[in-house]
């Protein structure tokens, strides 16, 4: 709750309007062909959502690390998993679900039909809390080091590779197994994420 608190406190609405602004740059980018839009609209709104995930990430973790939160808790008796698993959470609460309503509306600025915006819209939720899950782990591991914001783009991005291939493969096509390979890819990252951020979060203290 704390987490998610802090998320609606801050700038929440910036990432759902970075989503709907990529949604809405891209036709007047590529031109008016249907088609084509339809073809790439998948793989652009999953970049947005990428970016979208990575905007709040110096604030995720830093923060709490800078002011002692986090030296509190470990004396209070929470694990740093525990810590990152409640971060992974309150950070997907407070991006997550709007973006699943910007999708909406961002699907038909580039053209997606009925069918494919169904389909984007199951991509999404199984894929977010893995993008959720990444930038905390990122957040981790890159608190209180100079310019983190920077070098956390560049640490998440390739390893947001295979999710974002995977995920803009489901979206366009319903007869292929890229939802189940996302959803494994996704799993993956839940299940590790909280144990790479806990790690990180031991070894900045050192």
């Amino acid at each position: 709750m704390r987490e998610v608190r802090r998320g609606l406190h801050g700038a929440a609405w910036l990432p759902l309007a970075f989503f709907l602004l990529v949604a809405a740059i891209v036709p007047f980018a590529v031109g008016p062909d249907a088609r084509l839009l339809a073809r790439i609209g998948s793989g652009a709104l999953w970049i947005a959502a990428l970016t979208a995930a990575l905007l709040p990430v110096e604030r995720l973790v830093e923060p709490d690390r800078a002011d002692g939160v986090l030296d509190q808790l470990a004396l209070a008796g929470t694990t740093e998993e525990a810590v990152g698993a409640a971060k992974m959470i309150g950070h997907w609460l407070t991006f997550g679900p709007l973006l699943l309503v910007a999708a909406v509306p961002g699907s038909f600025l580039v053209g997606l039909d009925g069918p494919a915006l169904a389909r984007t819209l199951i991509s999404l939720a199984i894929g977010t809390p893995a993008l959720a899950a990444l930038a905390v782990a990122v957040a981790g591991l890159t608190a209180g080091l100079p310019r983190a914001g920077q070098l956390a783009g560049l640490l998440i991005v390739p390893l947001a590779v295979p999710l974002v291939i995977f995920g803009a493969a489901a979206t366009g096509d319903g007869e292929s197994s890229a939802l189940k390979l996302e959803a494994a890819i996704s799993l993956l990252l839940l299940a590790g994420a909280p144990f790479v951020t806990g790690a990180a979060i031991r070894a900045s203290r050192t």
